[in-house]
């Protein structure tokens, strides 16, 4: 039996990537985020425009998808709370986000000189695509839909399927945002800061079952 929902969240589980861009004065700023899919070697990047990481995209036309494994839930969660917009945003301050100009070292991250592009990866992420900006989308309210073109891919030597350029779908555990929380092999991996500021109802769930 399906009942009808006027679903709040519509996130059902897409991979965190740790979007690296560069700052106006050359400095790295990482973002992360879960509103991007894959087409080709292209990828379609969802987020707010006032974001910091959005100036950086529409300014710079470069960035790093750095994309997260399920180990990395808690650098991923000390970023969650983190903005470099500076004054933080009425909407994210109410949220209980604040401003934090370095943070990789906030993080526990370490930026990583790219190749073919200015814009930072990040070392512990064992997938890292270097990407051009193609174009801008408006997309709903207040957001836009940024259209990058994957111009050169890092990934870690073991998870390279041995004599071809395809990654191993087995041994490759992309962190997963479902619903504002972490989850990796099935399994929910980490608490998330996020699913708190969001006020999502599944906390609550998880204690009530315990109980």
């Amino acid at each position: 039996m399906h009942v009808s929902v006027d679903l709040k969240v519509l996130y059902f589980g897409t991979p965190v990537v740790l979007l690296g861009t560069c700052n106006e004065d050359g400095s790295g700023n990482v973002a992360p985020m879960s509103s991007a899919w894959w087409l080709g070697q292209s990828a379609m990047l969802g987020m707010g425009n006032r974001s910091k990481t959005m100036g950086n995209l529409v300014r710079e036309r470069e960035c790093v998808l750095n994309l997260a494994s399920s180990d990395m839930a808690g650098a991923v969660d000390r970023l969650a709370p983190l903005t470099g917009a500076d004054p933080v945003p009425e909407r994210k301050a109410a949220k209980g986000y604040r401003f934090e100009k370095d943070k990789f070292g906030a993080a526990g991250l370490t930026a990583q000189a790219s190749e073919a592009v200015r814009a930072p990866r990040v070392a512990e992420c064992p997938i890292q695509l270097e990407c051009v900006v193609e174009q801008v989308h408006p997309f709903g309210e207040g957001a836009s839909a940024v259209e990058v073109r994957v111009v050169r891919a890092h990934v870690e030597e073991r998870l390279v399927i041995p004599g071809t350029d395809y990654v191993d779908p087995v041994g490759w555990d992309p962190l997963i945002m479902k619903f504002c929380e972490f989850f990796g092999g099935g399994t929910n991996v980490h608490a998330s800061t996020l699913a708190n500021a969001w006020k999502m109802p599944h906390q609550e769930v998880r204690l009530a079952a315990a109980g």
